[in-house]
């Protein structure tokens, strides 16, 4: 019996360790501020958008802070089908973000101790399909 509490708690510790360790980007907080209805994708779909935007980062940005995300409207509906073809999909969608950089910069490519607006991501999908994380950044 003894011997079980001692295997559990060291099970705990160890479980305690690998999630303090791990690797990533912080979204527990984001604001997502309320948008202007798109006539082309519905609110959920928008925010199916918004949680494949939200798993990259978190994954990928190490050190960072996602603070913001907002659908910008249909303001590029005009790109979004060159967007789609130059990733072989059928549709395409922008969704924009706001963070924070750590004092590490990141992966080394971000300023330190900075702030990020207006940051692009560049999701595709084939009709009736997931998003999947295309391209980010500035431009």
């Amino acid at each position: 019996m003894k011997r079980s509490k001692i295997a559990l708690l060291l099970m705990c510790a160890m479980l305690f360790l690998l999630t303090a360790c791990a690797h990533g980007g912080n979204i527990e907080n984001v604001e997502i501020p309320d948008w202007k209805p798109s006539e082309i994708y519905t609110d959920a779909e928008i925010e199916a958008a918004f949680k494949t935007v939200k798993d990259y980062f978190s994954g990928e940005f190490d050190g960072c802070t996602l603070t913001k995300l907002y659908y910008p409207g249909d303001t590029f509906a005009d790109e979004f089908s060159e967007w789609a073809t130059q990733y072989e999909a059928d549709e395409a969608i922008v969704i924009y973000s706001d963070f924070d950089v750590d004092s590490s910069g990141g992966d080394g490519s971000l300023n330190p101790n900075s702030t990020y607006e207006n940051w692009k991501w560049i999701l595709v999908r084939d009709t009736g399909g997931t998003w999947k994380h295309a391209d980010h950044g500035y431009g």
